[in-house]
């Protein structure tokens, strides 16, 4: 897959690649549509739904024995709270071509989690992206980072958020589409819902309770 991702970079920046062209992007087009068909086999539809936060590393852990070595450190400051996130990763733009509703490329070009996984079938198509990423710069152990204050200060930099999404648009690094799916997710209440759910969880190390009250942000 990653190979591939290179050839998805070469066609946003230039428009046209050298020979070949349209072979790699069959290919690419290939590859996607074979990873969301496996992809099939997990659930959407469970308990997790009716919950503000739902737990995604017992199935991670099921599904794979990790998600790669991606360092805290090097992670891009637009990551959304959670416990995925990447670190230094390949600029072949993988996750951004074949997972858009949950990656994005930052300013550096390496990739970030825009949506943090909401059931079985989010986890596996992260751990697909994860384990096909060159430099092996994702990881899940983000709960062991986030704190209930980080989270706070994640979320005062929304506004920010906001600029970055309306630069992207002007650009060509990402697609449009996602950008403005993050901007809705952001505007819309969703981020904030989930992320109230998270601040119980980092707090009470649980899942919350179908109408149990939740932190403020």
């Amino acid at each position: 897959m990653d190979e591939l991702g290179r050839w998805s970079r070469l066609k946003r920046a230039f428009g046209v690649v050298p020979f070949s062209y349209d072979a790699h992007e069959r290919a690419l087009r290939r590859c996607a549509a074979e990873m969301r068909a496996r992809l099939l086999r997990h659930p959407v539809e469970g308990e997790w739904q009716d919950l503000a936060y739902w737990d995604p590393l017992p199935d991670a852990w099921r599904m794979a024995s990790g998600s790669g070595n991606g360092r805290w450190e090097q992670r891009s400051w637009l990551n959304v709270p959670g416990p995925f996130y990447a670190g230094e990763t390949d600029t072949g733009l993988n996750g951004p071509y074949y997972l858009p509703e949950h990656i994005l490329s930052s300013d550096e070009d390496y990739e970030f989690v825009h949506r943090q996984p909401a059931n079985p079938r989010e986890v596996a198509a992260l751990l697909e992206i994860a384990d096909g990423e060159p430099q092996g710069g994702y990881a899940c152990d983000g709960d062991e980072h986030w704190t209930p204050e980080a989270v706070r200060a994640w979320w005062a930099r929304r506004d920010e958020v906001r600029a970055w999404i309306a630069a992207e648009l002007q650009a060509d690094r990402n697609d449009p589409e996602p950008l403005r799916q993050y901007a809705a997710h952001l505007d819309g209440g969703g981020l904030e819902a989930y992320l109230r759910g998270y601040l119980f969880w980092l707090t009470e190390h649980r899942e919350p309770r179908l109408g149990e009250p939740l932190p403020q942000l």
